[in-house]
C-alpha cells in the first residue's frame, strides 16, 4: 500500500470487511493490484435516455476512464438520478434536491478518493456541485456540452429561444402549424444541452469561470472531439487533485461566486443561476445573499447569444469561448483572484485567449447591451426580493405602472389566458401565484406566461409578467420572477387582485403592490393556502422543508456539509 488514502478504509483492510469489498468489485475483471491504494476515481453520471441533454455522457464517462488509468487511479463509474428539464414533471427542480442527496450519500458512502461530475442538462449540474460540496472530497465537473445549432429553412434556429417566438407566431396566424412542426425536426440535431445560452450552457459557464471545470468546458460541442480530449485531460487531472488534496472548499470561495456573478451578467446567462449559486453557497459556507447579484448589474451583455442575442452556443465556441470572456473581465477588473482545479489562478484561464468574432463577443466599449446584469427587486409586493434580466427584457417596460390581471393558478391561467374576452391591454400586468418552491411545488419554469392572444394578434410581444416561479435560461421577455416570500408561503403576492395597480422601477430596483395597507390587512385576514398538492414520499419531504427562492431553494436540513468519516461496516 502506498498514501493512506480515504479508499483504505474499503479496500486496504486484511480482514473480512476487507475480503467483501475486494471480493466483490473482482467479480467485474479487477485484478489485485487495481487495490494497491492508488487513487479511486468515482465518475459521477447522470446519462439517461429519458434526459436528452445528458446522452453522450456515457461516451465522455470512457474518456474520463482513460484520463484516470493513465495517471495512474483507478475509475469506477456509478449512477445518480438524471434530470430531465424537458422530460419531468411537474419541474426538474423539484427534483435538484433529491439529486444533491443522491451524489452527496453516494459519495460519501463508497470508498473512493476524489469524483469527476458528469452533468449538463439545467439541474444536474448545480445538483451534482451541491451534493459533492456537502462531502468536499476533490472533485471537478465536465459538462455534456451544447448541441449543434439548430437548422430550419436555410438558418440557425435555437433551442426554447425560437420555440416560444414559433409558438407565438402560430397563436398570431403569421406561422402555419405545418412549418411549426417541421421547425421541430430541425431543432435539436445533436446530443448535447439546450445551444442557447440557456441554463445547461449558463451553469457550464459559471463553473468554468469559478475554476470547478478545465478551461473550454463551456462551450465545446458535445459530439466535438475536443470535448472527449477535455473528459480525458480531466480524468487525469482529477488523480493529481486527490494527491494534492484539492476539495471544492478551496475552490468554492466568495471571490469564485462573486466572478460567478460577474461572468453570469457578461454572457447573458439565465436568472436559474440565483437561485442554484445560492444554494451552491449555502453547502459550502460562504456568505452569500440576493443582493450580491446586483454586484453583477453594471457589467455589460458581452456575448451575442440567444435569448439575450442572435448568435448560439457553437458560434460562441468558435469565437473563443469562456476565456475569451474572462480575458475581458480581467482586462476591465472584473475578475477577482481565486484557486482553480488546476490549482493555479483563475487568471490563467484568460491567458492568451483571442477573439475570433467581435460580433459574437463582444468588448466592453461596443457591447450587445450595457449595464445589463440581473437586477434585483424590493418592495411591499416582494419584501425578500424578486429578480428580472434586463438583457432579454423591453428596455421602456423595466420603468412601468399598471394594472394587474390576476391567473390564482397555473390551471386559470392555462384556461383563460387566450379568451378573447380577457380584460387586459398591452400595459396590463399579468400575475400568476402559486408557482413557488412551495406552491407548485417546485418552482416551475412558467413565469414567462405567454401573452394573451387577442394582444398577439394586435403584435405585441412583451409585457411585465410577475410570479413566485421561475423561468427558462432560454426564455426572453420583461419578466419579473422568483417573487419571495412566495403566494403558498403566505407572501404578499398571495394578496394581489385584478385591478390592483404595480409599480415596477429597475433603476431603482423597487416592486410595490399600489394598496393601501388597511386593505391589505384585511386580505391577509382571509387568505388561505391552496391545499397541498402531495401528501407522501419526497414531494411532501420537499414541500415541508424547502427554502424560499432567496435561499436558493435547498432543503432546510440540506445546508452546509458534513465531511466526517464513514467508520460502521455493512457486515
Amino acid at each position: 500500500m502506498t498514501k493512506d488514502r480515504r479508499n483504505r478504509a474499503w479496500y486496504g483492510k486484511l480482514d473480512k470487511d476487507g475480503f467483501i469489498h475486494r471480493s466483490w468489485m473482482k467479480n467485474q475483471g479487477f485484478p489485485d493490484h487495481a487495490f494497491d491504494g492508488r487513487p479511486i476515481i468515482g465518475i459521477c453520471n447522470t446519462w439517461s435516455e429519458l434526459t436528452p441533454c445528458n446522452s453522450g455522457l456515457r461516451d465522455l464517462a470512457e474518456g474520463v476512464k482513460r484520463g484516470v488509468w493513465e495517471a495512474g487511479g483507478f475509475p469506477v463509474e456509478f449512477p445518480v438520478m438524471s434530470l430531465g428539464e424537458t422530460q419531468m414533471k411537474p419541474t426538474a427542480m423539484l427534483f435538484r434536491n433529491l439529486l444533491a442527496m443522491d451524489v452527496e450519500e453516494s459519495i460519501r458512502a463508497y470508498g473512493i478518493d476524489g469524483v469527476v461530475l458528469l452533468g449538463g442538462c439545467d439541474k444536474t449540474t448545480p445538483g451534482q456541485l451541491m451534493g459533492a460540496a456537502s462531502v468536499d472530497l476533490p472533485a471537478i465537473v465536465v459538462s455534456s456540452g451544447p448541441m449543434l445549432n439548430g437548422k430550419w429553412q436555410g438558418k440557425d434556429i435555437g433551442s426554447g429561444t425560437d420555440v416560444w417566438k414559433f409558438s407565438e407566431a402560430v397563436r398570431a396566424g403569421e406561422m402555419t402549424l405545418q412549418d411549426f412542426m417541421a421547425a421541430e425536426s430541425g431543432m435539436s440535431r445533436s446530443k448535447g444541452v439546450c445551444m442557447t445560452m440557456g441554463t445547461a450552457s449558463t451553469m457550464a459557464s459559471l463553473v468554468e469561470a469559478m475554476g470547478m471545470s478545465l478551461p473550454t468546458n463551456a462551450a465545446l460541442p458535445a459530439v466535438d472531439a475536443r470535448r472527449m480530449a477535455l473528459a480525458h485531460l480531466t480524468g487525469k487531472r482529477i488523480v493529481e487533485m486527490v494527491e494534492e488534496d484539492l476539495k471544492p472548499s478551496d475552490i468554492l470561495t466568495r471571490d469564485a461566486f462573486i466572478n460567478a456573478i460577474m461572468a453570469n451578467a457578461a454572457v447573458g446567462g439565465s436568472t436559474n443561476a440565483v437561485v442554484h449559486l445560492l444554494a451552491l453557497a449555502g453547502r459550502v459556507g460562504v456568505d452569500l445573499s440576493l443582493d450580491d447579484f446586483g454586484l453583477g448589474s453594471d457589467i455589460p451583455l458581452l456575448v451575442n447569444c440567444m435569448p439575450s442575442g442572435k448568435y448560439l452556443m457553437e458560434d460562441f465556441c468558435y469565437a473563443g469561448g469562456m476565456p475569451v470572456v474572462l480575458k475581458r473581465l480581467a482586462d476591465n477588473g472584473h475578475l477577482r483572484s481565486n484557486t482553480t482545479v488546476l490549482g493555479g489562478d483563475i487568471t490563467a484561464y484568460a491567458e492568451g485567449a483571442e477573439c475570433f468574432n467581435d460580433d459574437v463577443i463582444k468588448s466592453f466599449d461596443t457591447p450587445v447591451k450595457p449595464a445589463a446584469g440581473l437586477r434585483v427587486l424590493r418592495g411591499n409586493l416582494a419584501p425578500n426580493g424578486a429578480i428580472v434580466k434586463p438583457s432579454a427584457a423591453t428596455d421602456h417596460l423595466l420603468e412601468h405602472e399598471g394594472v394587474a390581471h390576476v391567473f390564482e393558478t397555473i390551471e386559470d391561467m392555462k384556461a383563460n389566458i387566450d379568451r378573447d374576452d380577457l380584460p387586459v391591454t398591452k400595459d396590463s400586468i399579468l400575475v400568476l401565484k402559486g408557482v413557488g418552491p412551495k406552491g407548485y411545488p417546485g418552482m416551475p419554469e412558467v413565469g414567462n406566461m405567454p401573452i394573451p392572444r387577442k394582444l398577439v394578434r394586435e403584435g405585441v410581444r412583451d409585457m411585465i409578467r410577475i410570479s413566485d416561479g421561475r423561468m427558462s435560461g432560454t426564455a426572453f421577455g420583461t419578466v419579473i420572477l422568483h417573487v419571495s416570500p412566495e403566494s403558498q408561503a403566505g407572501g404578499p403576492l398571495g394578496l394581489v387582485q385584478t385591478g390592483d395597480r404595480i409599480r415596477v422601477s429597475a433603476k431603482n430596483g423597487t416592486l410595490d403592490l399600489l394598496v393601501s395597507q388597511e386593505e391589505l390587512t384585511a386580505r391577509r385576514e382571509a387568505w388561505q393556502p391552496e391545499p397541498p398538492h402531495y401528501t407522501r414520499g419526497y414531494a411532501k419531504l420537499y414541500v415541508d422543508s424547502v427554502l424560499q427562492a432567496e435561499k436558493g431553494a435547498d432543503l432546510d436540513f440540506l445546508v452546509g456539509k458534513d465531511t466526517r468519516p464513514v467508520t460502521r461496516e455493512s457486515h
